[in-house]
């Protein structure tokens, strides 16, 4: 029952309306002792031959009017009980959503995305059974329980309930051993169904690389894989639920069998009526569903505590990125200066960055240059708090970054990653996304300067156009400059393209950074790319390569060095020329 005491605080909040709810059931356990009882004495009339029109008339408008006043009072408590677990799951939903928000990289690459949504789908309906299926069962089972004892103690006879009870304790046993092993296995079908989960999601995400390589026959073999296991997990713990049920009627017929034999002797001796045994059989059909719903409640419980664990757990897991204290809330302006010793990625051994040390003035524009894997986006992961663990500094406007909040920071720093995440939405709705607010003229003047806005007009609704999941209707070079479109329109004061410009061809790449240039001024920007001709305007230029600077200046200055840069330059020069030679 610990799961109860670990949800007390719902229960607290919302004790009025339980309270209610509870009061109704309990009332309608006292009616339904009623019908079993006119039953008994309408067979007692009709045996001494004494029944009138005018009393089954009676007795049959108490049991209407029974009827009814239990049709009410269930109504009652169904909409009270259901509605307070409908509302148990939006909060904890709301919980695991305010939390996901919160969390870092660390933690969503701890947690894969089909597993955290098995968590905020299937748990939370485990959860939602306990607050309401839980709550409904317990307090029915013990009312219905109670009040049919106590009806067949003084209505009917004590010596044929304490005969009917005694093999009840072999039910507490029986429950408290198959439950434990229902929690362990519930679990472990949990677990597997979130494994499933990922499955799906990663394969619905990843069709494209699927078809394309041809390993649909695989992919399908695995995701039958897959749910091979969670059908074996789940007959797991079918296999221990269905034990409930036939223990639970083996008990109630070691009951019934002692009350007809014990109940025939006492008839005999005149000792009770045949009505009164007629109520005392039905009251013992009416102890049924209590023992039935005990099954049921251990059940629920178990399925609800091992769903509270997981999600528990999550909840438990903090953020390394934490705002400090009075936290300077300005936004951020000045010039940018990194210093940094060394900064590793958790549970990697060597650095992954090493005296990484530059400063940008406000109003310039960085190059970040270098072959893939050198460590230019780990140094702009830095920069947007992705990771506050590392040794140095990084300072805007002569303050450390992490001494900022993180809206102060983030909300002033347009970023375009390398991933292209769109939503699935519209295209106007895409590039409005951080002020839904702006109007059409406002979302045009950014998708021409991020030279979209020809493409947008020439698709099939224009800015109402839907892009599908993430942007699966577009072309990668659609997907960038929207991107691109969308940082602008927030006029940043530091823009960040990490790569962004790769899916696009030299001409439009030259017109966005000529836009970008005119519309910046007086503005930062860091431009990170594999190709030299989004950086070669830049003040200064830094060359990467295994998270070390090898090489800095500007173009020119980088050229006469002979280095790395100078050797890529000259190469996709010439791999240009020849692009427009066969052109």
């Amino acid at each position: 029952m610990g799961i109860f005491k670990r949800l007390s605080w719902f229960f607290r909040k919302e004790k009025r309306s339980y309270l209610t709810g509870i009061a109704a059931l309990i009332i309608v356990a006292v009616l339904q002792l009623i019908p079993p009882r006119i039953i008994g004495i309408v067979v007692d009339e009709i045996q001494m031959g004494i029944i009138t029109t005018e009393s089954l008339v009676m007795w049959l408008a108490i049991l209407a009017s029974t009827a009814v006043g239990q049709y009410i009072l269930r109504y009652s408590w169904r909409v009270r009980i259901w509605g307070n677990a409908a509302k148990l799951e939006q909060i904890v939903r709301k919980q695991l959503f305010d939390h996901f928000t919160n969390m870092d990289n660390q933690f969503f690459q701890k947690y894969r995305t089909g597993d955290l949504m098995a968590h905020a789908t299937n748990d939370l309906r485990g959860l939602r059974m306990v607050a309401g299926g839980g709550i409904l069962t317990m307090a029915d089972a013990i009312s219905v329980g109670l009040t049919t004892l106590l009806a067949m103690i003084f209505i009917v006879d004590w010596r044929l309930t304490l005969l009917a009870i005694i093999p009840l304790p072999l039910l507490a046993l029986t429950s408290r051993v198959l439950g434990k092993k229902l929690h362990l296995r519930f679990r472990d079908a949990q677990a597997a169904f979130s494994h499933l989960n990922d499955k799906v999601q990663e394969s619905i995400q990843g069709i494209k690389v699927i078809k394309t390589f041809g390993q649909e026959t695989e992919d399908i073999e695995q995701f039958s894989r897959q749910t091979d296991n969670v059908v074996v997990k789940n007959k797991a713990v079918y296999k221990v639920d269905s034990l409930f049920d036939p223990a639970i009627t083996f008990i109630m017929g070691i009951s019934y069998f002692l009350t007809i034999f014990i109940g025939g002797t006492l008839i005999s001796a005149e000792e009770i009526s045949v009505g009164d045994f007629v109520t005392f059989i039905n009251y013992i059909g009416m102890l049924v569903w209590p023992m039935f719903a005990i099954g049921r409640l251990f059940n629920i419980i178990e399925r609800g505590s091992a769903s509270y664990d997981r999600i528990e757990s999550l909840l438990r897991e903090e953020t390394s990125i934490a705002e400090r204290q009075g936290a300077i809330d300005r936004p951020v302006s000045g010039n940018l200066t990194f210093d940094l010793s060394n900064f590793s990625y958790p549970d990697e051994e060597g650095p992954t960055l090493s005296d990484i040390r530059f400063t940008l003035e406000a109003g310039g524009t960085l190059g970040l240059v270098g072959k893939t894997g050198a460590g230019k986006t780990t140094i702009l992961k830095l920069l947007l708090r992705e990771y506050d663990d590392y040794k140095g500094s990084i300072r805007y406007g002569g303050f450390d970054i992490r001494d900022y909040t993180l809206d102060a920071l983030l909300k002033h720093v347009g970023y375009v990653p390398q991933d292209n995440y769109l939503f699935s939405d519209t295209i106007r709705e895409n590039i409005r996304f951080a002020d839904p607010t702006l109007d059409q003229q406002a979302v045009e003047a950014a998708a021409k300067l991020a030279d979209i806005h020809d493409d947008i007009l020439g698709l099939p609704n224009g800015y109402d156009t839907e892009v599908g999941e993430r942007g699966v209707s577009l072309s990668g070079g659609q997907k960038q400059r929207i991107s691109i479109a969308r940082a602008i329109l927030i006029n940043p004061e530091l823009m960040i393209l990490d790569d962004s410009l790769s899916a696009v061809d030299a001409k439009t790449e030259e017109s966005i950074l000529s836009g970008l240039k005119d519309l910046r001024q007086g503005q930062t920007t860091i431009i990170a790319a594999h190709r030299i001709s989004s950086v070669m305007h830049a003040e200064e230029i830094i060359v990467v390569d295994n998270g070390e600077i090898i090489e800095r200046g500007t173009h020119q200055q980088l050229l006469q060095k002979a280095g790395w840069y100078k050797e890529m330059y000259e190469q996709q020069q010439l791999e240009r020329a020849m692009e427009g030679g066969e052109s």
